[in-house]
């Protein structure tokens, strides 16, 4: 709980002095808010690594693949539950699990 009020107290001081914190890498996107689903395949999501999964859905194209990651698609909610995620770090966190699946 200290850490949670710690970490809001945190943004709003950054917020208000214009500062920003520290974005989340792909991969840190990823271990928190995508790895539950994506790393077992759970209600239909491609699993990071299964190249043939994946395949299709790059055939779409990376503007189709971030539309889906930001608005939800099938199972996935909008933004794979990282309602916190910058478009950065949503960004960031679909290039680590492609990288990770090629």
């Amino acid at each position: 709980m200290k850490k949670l009020i710690i970490t809001a107290l945190a943004g709003a001081m950054a917020a208000s002095s214009g500062l920003a914190l520290a974005e989340r890498s792909g991969k840190e996107v990823y271990d928190s808010k995508c790895f539950a689903c994506h790393s077992t395949g759970a209600a239909g999501a491609p699993k990071v690594g299964d190249a043939a999964a994946w395949a299709p859905r790059l055939e779409q194209g990376m503007d189709t693949i971030m539309k889906h990651a930001k608005e939800g698609l099938n199972a996935m909610p909008p933004m794979g539950t990282c309602m916190d995620c910058s478009d950065e770090e949503l960004q960031a966190a679909v290039d680590y699990i492609i990288e990770q699946s090629k």
